[in-house]
C-alpha cells in the first residue's frame, strides 16, 4: 500500500491509481485528467510498449489472472473499465476476468475498486449485455474491497460504440425504419461528464461500497436522439418509420451494411435498448457538483471531435 495520500475522504491528491481499460474509449480520456488532478497513473494494457498516453504503462491482461498481481501492487485504487461485448460469448469471459481482477486486488491490497455499468432496473428483465454488468458489479464486489459502481446509459463522445453507431446512421441514411426499442427512453451522458464523476468518486470514503446513476441533462427516446444528432450534423430532421418486425438479428445485419460497427456488437446494443435506462436518484451530484451537458452539447463537442 503506497504510503502518501491516505485513502480518506473527497477525492484525495497523490493517489496511486490503476486504470484498466487504458487506451479505451473512457480510459484513454480519463488517465490524464486524474493526471493533472495529482494521482500517480498506472496506465494498463496488454501492449505497454506502445502506449504514448499520460501516466505509467504497465502490462497486464484481465483475460490472464497471473498478470495482474503486479500492475496491482501498491495500488490505492483500481478503475475497471473493461468489457468484452464484441464476443459470442462475452458474458462468460466479463465473468472470468472480473473474479480474477477481483482476487487480485484483494490480494494487493487495494483500498478502493471503481467500476462503470450500466442504467437498466433489474424488474423490467435485463438484455444480456446489461445483466453482464451487473454480474461484473456482483463479481467485483465479492473481493471484499470496498466497491463504487457508477451506472450510466449510452455515452456520447467521439469513439464510443454507441455513438459512433448513431453518428454513422445518421451521416449515410437519407431516412430510416427503427424497429419498436426506438420508443424507449434513455438518459444520454457526455463523454465529459462521465469522465468528471469517475475522477471525482477517486479515494472519496463517502463513496465507497455505494452505487450511483449517472445521467445527462435529457430523457430522449432513441428516435429523438437520432433527429437530434441528424439535425446537429445535416441541418435537419431524418424521415424515421417505425415498425414492430424488425428482430435484434436483423437490426444488427442492416446496421453492419451502413456502419462500421460489427453484427455481434451491434446485436448485443440493440438487445439492451429494449431496456428504459433513465436515472431514477441524483446522490452523484453531492459527491461530484455541477450540472451534467444536454444531449445536443454532447452531440455538437463529440461532433467536433
Amino acid at each position: 500500500m503506497s504510503s502518501a495520500g491516505a485513502v480518506t475522504g473527497g477525492g484525495r491528491e497523490g493517489l496511486t491509481v490503476l486504470v484498466t481499460g487504458a487506451t479505451g474509449f473512457v480510459g484513454s480520456r480519463l488517465v490524464p485528467v486524474l493526471a493533472r488532478a495529482g494521482h500517480r497513473v498506472r496506465a494498463m494494457t496488454r501492449h505497454p510498449d506502445a502506449y504514448d498516453g499520460s501516466g505509467e504503462p504497465v502490462y497486464g491482461d484481465v483475460g490472464d489472472p497471473d498478470s495482474l498481481l503486479e500492475p496491482l501492487t501498491d495500488v490505492d485504487v483500481a478503475i475497471y473499465l473493461v468489457h468484452s461485448l464484441g464476443e459470442a460469448d462475452f458474458e462468460r469471459r466479463d465473468a472470468e476476468a472480473a473474479r480474477a481482477f477481483a482476487i487480485a486486488a484483494q490480494e494487493a491490497g487495494v483500498r478502493q475498486l471503481i467500476y462503470l455499468g450500466g442504467l437498466g432496473e433489474e424488474q423490467d428483465g435485463l438484455s444480456a449485455h446489461l445483466r453482464s454488468r451487473r454480474q461484473v458489479e456482483q463479481l467485483l464486489a465479492s473481493s471484499g474491497v470496498p466497491l463504487t459502481v457508477l451506472r450510466a446509459a449510452i455515452i456520447v463522445g467521439a469513439g464510443g460504440i454507441s455513438w459512433e453507431l448513431t453518428r454513422q446512421l445518421v451521416k449515410h441514411l437519407p431516412a430510416m425504419v427503427v424497429p419498436r426499442w426506438a420508443s424507449t427512453r434513455t438518459q444520454p451522458i457526455a463523454i465529459d461528464d462521465v469522465v468528471r464523476y469517475l475522477a471525482g468518486v477517486v479515494g472519496n470514503e463517502a463513496a465507497f461500497g455505494r452505487t450511483f446513476e449517472l445521467g445527462g441533462a435529457d430523457r430522449l427516446t432513441y428516435t429523438a436522439m437520432l433527429q437530434q444528432a441528424a439535425e446537429e450534423l445535416h441541418g435537419r430532421s431524418l424521415p424515421i418509420l417505425e415498425v414492430p418486425v424488425l428482430t435484434p438479428r436483423l437490426s444488427s445485419y442492416w446496421i453492419a451494411l451502413v456502419t462500421d460497427v460489427d453484427p455481434v456488437t451491434a446485436r448485443n446494443l440493440i438487445d439492451s435498448m429494449r431496456n428504459e435506462v433513465v436515472q431514477h436518484d441524483q446522490d452523484i451530484r453531492e459527491l461530484v457538483p455541477g450540472e451534467p451537458l444536454g444531449y445536443r452539447q454532447a452531440v455538437r463537442r463529440a461532433l467536433g471531435e
